[in-house]
């Protein structure tokens, strides 16, 4: 159920795998995403059960309306049952024990921590997202409520890799016109990009030095769910809290 846990220095990180849940094909088994057309029901059962494999209570984390952007809300608990999710790609929370949630199937789910201020965040990086800035305005928003980049500890999850994330040769030329990192060709020879790369060349640009990065593609991998493999999928989840 979670594919990969880790805890340093009062943060907590966490990633899911597909398996361990309730719902039914094609979004077997640990569908955690809510807007991709699985059972509602089904859903909210296998967010309790990944929560709970985490020691978390369901009500106390905090997931995001995801829309491929750059913008960032600080939050100090769950939204409001009275109005929606707001539409942002990072969050951030200086509340110790609220855990904040990104969902992917090939983006590359990020988890922030600078455990000594007490400021956690979490951000959706995709292809545009990376491109838009998302990380780096993640990490400034940390800064500014006292979190130190040096300090930041930083994981990213399963994601689709550089050596199977095919794009056509002008794309690939947009982005790594952005972020030269990303620049990438896939195992058969094709123009591709490498989100993750890109990612942590930002991270550390802005400072960042304890950065780790999963080493699993979720195209290669059928532990994971894959958008672009299987289209109709679920989402995998990355969890970040402190103590």
């Amino acid at each position: 159920m979670i594919g990969q846990r880790e805890s340093a220095s009062g943060a907590h990180f966490g990633f899911t795998d597909r398996w361990g849940g309730v719902s039914a094909a094609p979004y077997e088994e640990l569908n955690l995403g809510g807007a991709v057309g699985d059972d509602p029901e089904a859903v909210r059962t296998n967010r309790d059960l990944a929560a709970k494999s985490l020691g978390l209570e369901t009500d106390r984390v905090v997931w995001m309306n995801q829309v491929h952007g750059a913008d960032v809300a600080v939050v100090d608990g769950p939204w409001g049952s009275s109005a929606p999710v707001p539409s942002v790609d990072a969050i951030v929370t200086t509340r110790r024990g609220l855990a904040l949630a990104v969902l992917t199937a090939d983006c590359v789910p990020v988890l922030l921590a600078d455990p000594v201020a007490g400021i956690a965040a979490a951000a959706h990086a995709g292809r545009p997202g990376m491109i838009a800035g998302v990380v780096p305005a993640a990490v400034r928003a940390m800064a500014e409520l006292g979190a130190e980049p040096s300090r930041i500890v930083a994981r990213t999850g399963p994601t689709v890799c550089g050596r199977c994330y095919e794009v056509p040769e002008a794309m690939r030329a947009e982005v790594s016109a952005v972020e030269p990192a990303a620049y990438a060709e896939t195992s058969w020879g094709t123009p591709a990009v490498d989100v993750s790369a890109g990612v942590h060349a930002q991270l550390e640009r802005l400072g960042v030095r304890d950065r780790q990065q999963s080493p699993v593609c979720t195209l290669e991998s059928r532990d994971h769910f894959s958008y672009r493999r299987d289209r109709t999928t679920g989402r995998l989840a990355g969890y970040v809290w402190l103590d």
